[in-house]
């Protein structure tokens, strides 16, 4: 399989990734001062089932939590079923308690 290749266009406020040198899809974000808030997800049909919106989705998570300015708000249906899926970033969510010391609240 090619490598899927991420980058983040803030200017078009989206994720977009592409393999083999064509553009294979997008996730777009609203940004606020506290939230990056996930709103729509599309892989193109030619791409699907190659990992490309899972390519999509742990960049863009991994590249909020390298900011650190952030919480993330999945109104995609895609990114809110990735992130059940990968539970390591669930802590990213806004609205998920922050763990506490000792794993007690």
């Amino acid at each position: 399989m090619t490598e899927i290749h991420v980058v983040h266009d803030p200017a078009r406020l989206r994720y977009e990734a592409s393999t083999g040198g064509e553009a294979a899809g997008f996730a777009e974000y609203i940004r606020t001062d506290d939230l990056i808030v996930f709103t729509h997800t599309e892989v193109d049909p030619r791409f699907e089932g190659l990992g490309v919106g899972s390519a999509l989705a742990r960049f863009a998570m991994d590249d909020v939590r390298a900011d650190g300015q952030r919480k993330v708000m999945p109104l995609c249906p895609f990114f809110k079923g990735w992130l059940g899926r990968h539970r390591e970033y669930v802590p990213m969510v806004y609205g998920v308690p922050e763990p506490t010391a000792g794993g007690l609240t």
